[in-house]
């Protein structure tokens, strides 16, 4: 079974994305924070990751560049979640490692289309 790991303050937006989730057959994770998600992610590295752009006292860049320099074996596919369309913001992911970006608020289609296209392009 695959594994996401949600990192998102709101603990909403992990419980919804974790419904969704579970429906479509993941093992899900989640995190408030990304301290939390890095001690995840050394025990058991999941195959999806989604981080929250936003998230108090973190940062999400810095996890993500921590993320691909750390796990260089296996690497997780990231999606990068934010509510800003700012195209500066977007590049900063990518540059960090981000593999795509998902725009929130997101719904049940559009969860399971972003996770549909990533099993294509797997």
């Amino acid at each position: 079974m695959q594994k996401c790991l949600i990192i998102d303050d709101a603990s909403v937006i992990r419980k919804v994305a974790q419904a969704i989730l579970s429906d479509m057959n993941y093992s899900v994770l989640e995190a408030e924070n990304t301290q939390d998600a890095l001690k995840l992610c050394q025990t058991e590295l999941p195959n999806v990751i989604i981080i929250d752009w936003h998230i108090p006292n973190c940062d999400s860049l810095e996890f993500i560049e921590m993320l691909r320099s750390t796990f260089t074996g296996r690497r997780p596919f990231v999606i990068y979640c934010t509510t800003e369309k700012d195209p500066d913001i977007i590049s900063k992911a990518v540059e960090a490692g981000a593999d795509d970006i998902l725009l929130k608020p997101f719904d049940r289609v559009t969860l399971v289309n972003k996770f549909t296209e990533i099993k294509r392009a797997a």
